[in-house]
């Protein structure tokens, strides 16, 4: 049955009745909640917790909002590998390769960084990559120096006088002394001198093999598990560290001294050395 309201009036009674509709009100209220439960509070963090993180340095502990509330990961086979927690003996080691005063060289956050391995913790008290990566351009550098200046093994043949013969084809080559070390810029003459089987056994007799903190895939083979690599790291970063410490020249001549020296290259002894 059809109304018999006039349709002006019903036409005035929906839009009435639309505007009484709390629409815009409740989107508004809607923006207005979701924004306070997106609003940025002070993390709230007890006495206890503070006075503990103060009292202990970031090499010793672990960030207390980074450690999981359980092991995730099953325990390492081949026994449990336990890193050196001593500052006593790291010092010792600084001293045995950096000479006396060695152990004030680097501060005492630097000095755990240097020797932390990206295994250990998970990385979360800091690892020596970084370091790592700037001491060995430092003692690529070096390198690369002590191979032009040294002689080369494979010199172009002469005769009796001294002079440059000809090759197969009758031609003579151009020869200056300038360019005697041109053979030690190679890739492959640097990578016979600075190898983890050379460089490994520096940092053991410096006892980095004893400070090191890593995490071995297998406590039980430690070679198998790669620390000639690791110790390699260790040593760049101590460089790389003396050098954002100390400065380029300080790092260079520990290069020459402590690592380059002992692999059979010769330097002009500096009267003044000074490492602290």
């Amino acid at each position: 049955m059809a109304s018999k309201r006039p349709l002006r009036s019903m036409i005035t009674t929906a839009s009435s009745s639309q505007s009484l509709r709390p629409t815009q009100t409740s989107k508004a209220s809607m923006v207005r909640t979701s924004a306070c439960a997106f609003s940025s509070t002070a993390s709230f963090r007890t006495p206890e917790h503070e006075t503990q993180t103060a009292d202990r340095p970031r090499w010793q502990q672990t960030p207390a909002r980074m450690v999981a509330p359980f092991r995730i990961r099953p325990e390492a086979k081949g026994g449990v590998f336990k890193v050196n927690e001593d500052p006593r003996r790291l010092d010792e080691v600084y001293v045995r390769m950096l000479g006396p005063g060695g152990d004030k060289v680097l501060g005492d956050e630097v000095k755990w960084l240097a020797v932390t391995h990206k295994s250990f913790d998970h990385g979360r008290r800091g690892f020596n990559d970084r370091l790592a990566y700037l001491g060995r351009r430092i003692v690529e550098l070096q390198t690369s120096q002590a191979l032009i200046n040294s002689p080369q093994e494979n010199q172009w043949p002469r005769d009796a006088n001294g002079k440059p013969q000809n090759d197969e084809f009758g031609r003579k080559p151009y020869l200056h002394p300038a360019l005697n070390g041109l053979q030690g810029l190679s890739d492959e003459a640097e990578g016979l001198v600075l190898n983890r089987a050379r460089l490994a056994p520096i940092a053991e007799r410096y006892g980095l093999d004893k400070v090191t903190r890593w995490v071995p895939k297998r406590a039980d083979n430690l070679k198998g598990s790669g620390i000639e690599s690791v110790l390699m790291t260790s040593l760049y970063a101590i460089v790389g560290a003396v050098a954002l410490e100390r400065g380029g020249e300080v790092a260079n001549k520990i290069v020459q001294d402590k690592i380059l020296a002992p692999l059979g290259f010769s330097f002009a002894p500096d009267p003044y050395p000074r490492y602290v």
